[in-house]
């Protein structure tokens, strides 16, 4: 195991402790992910970069919902913050009913609880078997062994990979890292799931395959489920509900078969047209591409 581990990882992983935070499914009027009036912006030497400029967004209990748009138009930005990775300039989130926005470290670490994440490249422990990556939330949270042992094989035979439990992560494929990312973001029975760009890294099959399985634990588990991607046939699959970003804004919103069939927005219309494209194979020219 690293000496250090990822800010991604440690952030919601500290020792349980006498202090407890509210983080239970609210009512069923109120939304799981609630973001209000977001910014965030980034100094580099050349310039300031707004990557958010007042997002409003709300995720109810049991959606899987698609955050999508062209490079650079915030959806990245926006996620972590709802995790509080970054911290916004402005603006509120709850999560479950808590604000998460005004809580210290220690409070907010343990609200993260209640958070999984999933990444493109998986950050798994290379000097960990798959086993040993699964239990790593739990043993930080000072879950006791027995508890651990039957949270570890329930999860691994959720997510499939039930034998691959004593390999470690250079002897999987990319699938299987991410089946095992996947188990590990569960470890700690999340109503939160969010996906950064979880399949982005996979070739098509194998995709199919984590999208069949999210949507598995979705409707087993009513997991409310955020998920970030460029890619629309993804969002076509998995997704019942999509929100367009552009420029750091919400462009439209809205339920994923309405915004495909009539986009308001021009983000949402050129998303729409290059996906339609590259379907009906309208932007190439005898091999020699775009």
């Amino acid at each position: 195991m690293p000496a250090t581990i990822p800010e991604e990882l440690s952030a919601g992983l500290q020792p349980a402790g006498a202090i407890q935070v509210q983080a239970v499914p609210p009512a069923p009027d109120l939304p799981m992910i609630q973001a209000r009036g977001l910014h965030k912006t980034f100094a580099t030497p050349a310039q300031q970069v707004r990557a958010l400029a007042g997002v409003d967004l709300e995720v109810r209990k049991g959606d899987i919902f698609g955050i999508v748009g062209f490079s650079g138009s915030g959806k990245s930005t926006l996620l972590r913050c709802i995790n509080l990775l970054e911290r916004p300039d402005a603006g509120t989130v709850l999560l479950a009913g808590q604000e998460a926005t005004t809580l210290d470290r220690r409070h907010l670490g343990l609200l993260r609880r209640k958070v999984g994440m999933i990444f493109q490249h998986f950050h798994l422990f290379d000097a960990r078997t798959v086993g040993e990556n699964i239990a790593f939330p739990l043993e930080i949270a000072k879950a006791g062994r027995r508890h651990i042992e039957a949270r570890v094989e329930e999860l691994a035979a959720l997510v499939g990979i039930s034998d691959k439990l004593k390999a470690y992560p250079g002897q999987l494929s990319g699938g299987q890292k991410q089946r095992v990312a996947i188990a590990r973001a569960l470890a700690n029975d999340p109503i939160v799931l969010l996906s950064d760009e979880a399949t982005s890294a996979l070739d098509p099959e194998t995709t199919w395959s984590i999208l069949q399985l999210l949507k598995d634990i979705n409707r087993q588990m009513g997991l409310t489920i955020a998920f970030v991607t460029h890619e629309l046939d993804v969002v076509r699959v998995l997704c019942n509900q999509v929100a367009v970003l552009e420029a750091g804004r919400i462009a439209e919103r809205g339920e994923v078969g309405e915004v495909f069939r009539n986009p308001r927005s021009l983000a949402g219309v050129r998303l729409v047209e290059i996906s339609r494209g590259f379907r009906e194979g309208s932007l190439f020219t005898d091999g020699g591409g775009i």
